[in-house]
């Protein structure tokens, strides 16, 4: 720290107690009281400085009191500067730093110590000093700007603070790695020649210094006060700082003295200071100030995506709410999550329920808001996932896109928070309803999430009656479960039974379609194998019998397939008994309830548990099974006889090659 000496006379002042005595010999004739200290001096040194002293002893002095006593109160920096002004009007050895120098410059205009009344008085000194030394140190500079906090009213009219705050303000703009050498200096690290090189005792090494990121002024500026801190960072938005670097040393001011958002395992608070105070105090920031930070810090903020981490806002959200703080800074928080929203986390979302009711463990009700805030910004849909009907092949989606949207990110986020807190027992049907309703159709590729979350709920709330279970999962589009989904809501005994004959249902048309599927393939290679008979012998001519090597490959993809298409017709039999057993109890159930069973329409469509089907795709799913056995049947003939011709190829080739 760079420091400037004053005077020449060794130290002449000795401490008693809560009183100083000046040892030249001479008795005192006079008593300054400044704060809680009293100063036993002489009135020579002091007049002959200062002319305020002056004036004020010459008032005593018309009292005729031998005893001449002057109380100073309201000079600033208390006792501890007035010490410092007396020993420079002594003549006593003094240094000047950037920790003094702006309570002794502020001082010295109260005392109004100018060059009337001696050259080289203190304005002089300490103005030079400031001017020429702290200014030019990014270190110096803040430590003068912290001590402004103490005498922010003088400082403001002399223009320290606001000169500070542009030194400071000018270097952070600056890029340390394009002017490394008188800039790097607030590192602590090896100094630097012009030319970039290390130093190492004034030679230069050759050794290039590391890079500087953008953010080396974060920590200085974090131990400025609040107010200070909040002009500093005004000074540099007016200078075209970007948003960036502005935002990312709001958010670690904020982290560093709100013990929330940061919290140190073992240990206090990193907060070390009091708001309006500087921060080196010890203290830590009272409930009425970490609001205060926290909602200016909101206000400071722009409103723009991507800027500030999402975490950071949830967090402040939820310390928010625990400091009461103002409606409209939460209102604003949780618009400003709502715009992000397919930037956050699960554990993002997962909050706690801050009301007096405390009707719920977690606050869905600030869930459903930011999800709204998300839904009210203009979302691009892809043309590709507007379809809600998209089939479903081994828990793939077929025909959606490759890249998520934010929308389809924010379903998973949505259906994630669903699961976590549906097993609070105290969480509404409506509510949980409406959340999982906000959610547009086209946004989730798969219900397997939502579907889990549905179970959840179920499970943990057994008392709901069969009507709300059923319009709980109307919410479940059936044909965007996967495999996996549908056998487990097939044997789930906690969903209605509307629910698992759809489930049956789709599964088996799925099923259905991939073995046909099959088949589709089957006659491909046929096709294949017929254009190969026919060109396999010129190749094995012309090759050495190179042809030889495609027939086996295609005879094992032929086996492979024929193993897959058997264990499929073994499922969609087990389907088709279970469909039909179940068709037999509903039949059963519907002659002995009124009104059983799905009603006919004059359109010719009938509704099946909740499944609108019409005419000839009832007939389909109730005689598919006969029609499909026929089918089946003539495509293992038309396999078997593929076998056998590739039998009869492959003796012809190997007589070929013989001879």
């Amino acid at each position: 720290m760079a420091c400037m000496k004053l005077g020449s006379k060794s130290d002449a002042f000795q401490r008693q107690g809560q009183a100083w005595f000046c040892t030249t010999g001479l008795p005192s004739d006079i008593v300054v009281e400044a704060g809680e200290m009293s100063f036993h001096l002489h009135k020579f040194p002091l007049l002959s400085r200062s002319g305020v002293m002056e004036r004020r002893i010459a008032e005593a002095s018309k009292e005729e009191d031998d005893n001449c006593l002057i109380k100073i109160s309201d000079l600033p920096g208390g006792d501890k500067t007035f010490e410092l002004v007396a020993k420079f009007c002594y003549g006593v050895k003094l240094e000047l730093t950037a920790s003094n120098v702006v309570y002794l410059r502020c001082a010295a205009e109260h005392l109004e110590m100018t060059e009337e009344y001696g050259e080289g008085n203190l304005i002089s000194q300490t103005e030079t000093f400031f001017n020429q030394v702290v200014l030019k140190s990014w270190k110096d500079s803040v430590k003068a700007l912290q001590s402004c906090d103490e005498v922010l009213e003088y400082a403001d009219e002399l223009n320290i603070t606001k000169k500070c705050i542009e030194s400071l303000a000018m270097r952070a703009s600056t890029d340390p790695n394009l002017f490394g050498w008188p800039v790097v200096e607030h590192g602590g690290g090896p100094m630097q020649s012009p030319g970039g090189s290390v130093l190492w005792n004034g030679i230069s090494t050759g050794a290039r210094p590391r890079q500087t990121s953008s953010d080396w002024w974060y920590e200085d500026a974090s131990m400025l006060s609040f107010p200070l801190f909040k002009r500093l960072i005004t000074v540099m938005d007016s200078r075209g700082i970007r948003e960036d670097i502005i935002a990312g040393s709001l958010t670690h001011y904020t982290r560093k003295h709100l013990p929330g958002l940061k919290r140190r395992r073992g240990g206090p608070p990193e907060s070390s200071g009091r708001f309006s105070t500087p921060l080196s105090s010890g203290s830590v920031l009272s409930e009425e100030e970490q609001k205060r930070l926290l909602e200016e810090t909101e206000e400071l903020l722009r409103m723009q995506k991507g800027l500030v981490p999402t975490k950071f806002f949830a967090d402040m959200l939820r310390i928010a709410k625990i400091l009461k703080a103002s409606p409209s800074c939460v209102a604003n928080l949780e618009k400003r999550i709502g715009m992000q929203l397919d930037q956050a986390a699960l554990e993002d979302l997962v909050m706690p329920s801050f009301s007096h009711t405390m009707e719920t463990l977690y606050d869905v009700d600030s869930v459903q808001r930011i999800l709204d805030h998300f839904l009210s910004t203009d979302q691009i849909m892809p043309a590709d996932v507007g379809s809600p009907c998209s089939s479903v092949d081994d828990g793939n989606v077929i025909g959606s896109p490759r890249l998520i949207t934010p929308m389809t990110a924010v379903a998973k986020l949505i259906d994630g928070y669903l699961a976590e807190v549906a097993p609070d027992v105290n969480l509404k049907l409506p509510k949980f309803q409406a959340l999982a309703a906000s959610v547009p159709e086209y946004a989730r590729l798969l219900d397997d999430g939502l579907y889990r979350a549905i179970d959840i709920y179920l499970k943990h709330h057994p008392w709901l009656a069969e009507t709300e279970r059923e319009n709980l999962c109307r919410l479940l589009d059936c044909q965007k479960l996967s495999l996996e989904a549908c056998t487990h809501a097939a044997q789930n005994e906690r969903l209605p039974l509307r629910v698992i004959v759809q489930v049956l249902f789709f599964e088996q048309l799925q099923l259905r379609t991939s073995v046909a599927g099959c088949f589709l393939v089957s006659d491909n290679l046929d096709g294949g194998s017929r254009q190969l008979r026919s060109g396999g012998f010129a190749g094995g001519s012309t090759e050495g019998g190179g042809g030889g090597g495609g027939w086996a490959t295609a005879v094992r993809e032929n086996q492979v397939l024929k193993v897959g298409m058997d264990s499929m017709r073994m499922r969609v039999c087990e389907l088709e008994k279970e469909c039909s057993n179940m068709r037999q109890e509903i039949e059963k159930l519907g002659k002995t309830t009124k009104g059983g069973g799905g009603g006919g329409s004059g359109s010719g469509s009938k509704t099946w548990f909740g499944i609108k089907l019409k005419s000839h795709q009832m007939c389909s799913a109730q005689e598919g099974s006969v029609s499909k056995s026929n089918n089946e049947n003539v495509k293992i003939e038309k396999l078997k006889d593929v076998k056998e011709r590739r039998g009869k190829h492959k003796k012809a080739s190997s007589i070929s090659s013989e001879r």
